[in-house]
């Protein structure tokens, strides 16, 4: 028993990329994928995997998203203007630079990369976090209002 490794899961989905942004190409515009997408050029506009995908992101050293960027398994070893959300498996490589709120489930955070935002430990999956964020925006405008309208009529309600 001793000396014998156990056979271990691997920490992230092998598998192949099946779409390229190469380092001489720039996408303005949402970007929407599944399966693999490998950025080593830029992405101006969200970047979101099909909902109920297994889709993984990776974006390289020389890749840059400014946009939210929306994905069960993401790798960034680039630069991020924009939140990530990541519902599955977030990986931060030395290069990463993130300007933005990261909401996770699990993370493998190099040293070396930088977040200049919140992180934020997430068990639901990311269509459920945006739902929320709605309702709750929703809600906040209600509460809004009905302080507007209690200052309206000086405080008196019927």
């Amino acid at each position: 028993m001793l000396g014998k490794k156990k056979q271990q899961k691997p920490r992230r989905p092998a598998g192949h990329f099946d779409t390229l942004v190469s380092s001489r190409t720039t996408v303005e515009g949402d970007v929407k994928f599944s399966g693999g997408l490998h950025v080593d050029g830029r992405i101006k506009g969200k970047v979101v995997a099909e909902e109920g995908s297994d889709a993984v992101l990776r974006i390289s050293e020389v890749g840059e998203v400014t946009g939210d960027i929306v994905a069960p398994h993401v790798i960034i070893n680039g630069t991020v203007n924009g939140d990530v959300y990541a519902s599955d498996h977030l990986e931060l490589a030395e290069k990463a630079a993130i300007n933005g709120n990261v909401y996770y489930n699990l993370i493998e955070m190099a040293m070396g990369a930088t977040v200049n935002g919140n992180l934020v430990h997430q068990r639901e999956p990311v269509g459920l976090l945006t739902k929320d964020r709605s309702e709750h925006s929703a809600a906040a405008v209600r509460s809004d209002d009905a302080v507007e309208e209690a200052l309206e009529d000086g405080g008196k309600s019927e």
